[in-house]
């Protein structure tokens, strides 16, 4: 167990780190490149933002080891953490200090992710029970949603048209995160079972739109205003979709259920103070590379 909590906030660690070196390398990119694969042309040749990829890869070698010695409902929590390392850090590069404000609200956004997964705790599912009428009005909401967060995105401004945005990529990883479980699912059943099944190919086009999107939220506003909504949105459309189309057992009733939605609640409150804080709003004009 000791090994599965240092491998999980070690992963958390790397996380922030690479969120920041991404976030650091999208915001220095012209804003007509947003939502437009020259974007992603443009940031594969800036060495800080490979760095920041080849910290994902590491953080999710470290998700890997700590699932290895730890279960789901222990690691995920631990991983959020991420979101108290990334802002910090994202303030310091740009020399702003946080005020009570912003730690409070990095804090309710990680305690609540915390608490609503641990509470939760989704278990069981079999990805083959989902039917295709299922799966077609999961992607039909996919696209519903992510397509009015992008509307959303367009009239607002600031750290709030990058967390409409982060919305939008946070749908769009939590439903990849579900094609992944379908495609593993395949997997037990030889490689020609996944590369016969629709889902294999789904889970590529919503990566690359996944990480299209990030980055425009990125290049969008500072890391406070996505981070935060993309470690809320992501597990919450995770755990939906397990639970209704795979029929994962999630844990409710009382005290429990009331804990969870306590714990969603006080995530809504964070990201909307880190969004109205002028603090966040100052890093939203210094966005870019303002510090050498």
């Amino acid at each position: 167990m000791p090994i599965a909590v240092l491998a999980a906030l070690a992963a958390g660690a790397c996380f922030a780190a690479a969120g920041l070196l991404q976030q650091w390398a999208a915001g220095a990119r012209p804003d007509t490149e947003a939502l437009r694969l020259r974007l992603l042309g443009g940031l594969v040749r800036d060495p800080w933002w490979l760095c920041g990829i080849g910290l994902a890869v590491l953080a999710y070698g470290f998700q890997s080891l700590a699932l290895a010695f730890g279960p789901l409902s222990l690691v995920q929590p631990l991983i959020v953490a991420e979101l108290v390392f990334a802002v910090p850090l994202s303030a310091r590069l740009h020399r702003m200090r946080l005020g009570r404000r912003e730690w409070l609200g990095t804090a309710a956004v990680a305690v609540g992710l915390a608490v609503a997964l641990a509470s939760a705790r989704p278990h069981g599912g079999r990805p083959a029970a989902a039917s295709v009428q299922q799966w077609l009005l999961l992607l039909c909401a996919t696209a519903a949603v992510v397509c009015a967060a992008l509307a959303a995105a367009r009239r607002l401004t600031g750290p709030w048209r990058a967390s409409a945005t982060a919305l939008a990529a946070g749908v769009v990883m939590g439903t990849q995160s579900v094609l992944l479980a379908a495609t593993v699912d395949r997997l037990r059943h030889g490689l020609g079972a996944a590369l016969t099944a629709w889902q294999t190919y789904a889970l590529v086009v919503a990566s690359l739109c996944g990480l299209l999107l990030i980055q425009t939220a990125f290049q969008q506003g500072p890391l406070a205003a996505s981070m935060t909504v993309l470690d809320a949105t992501e597990p919450m459309v995770a755990v939906t979709v397990g639970t209704v189309v795979f029929g994962e057992t999630v844990t409710t009733g009382w005290p429990v259920g009331a804990v969870t939605v306590t714990a969603l609640l006080l995530v809504c409150a964070g990201i909307a103070s880190l969004d109205s804080s002028p603090v966040v709003a100052a890093l939203h004009e210094r966005k870019g590379r303002a510090v050498p």
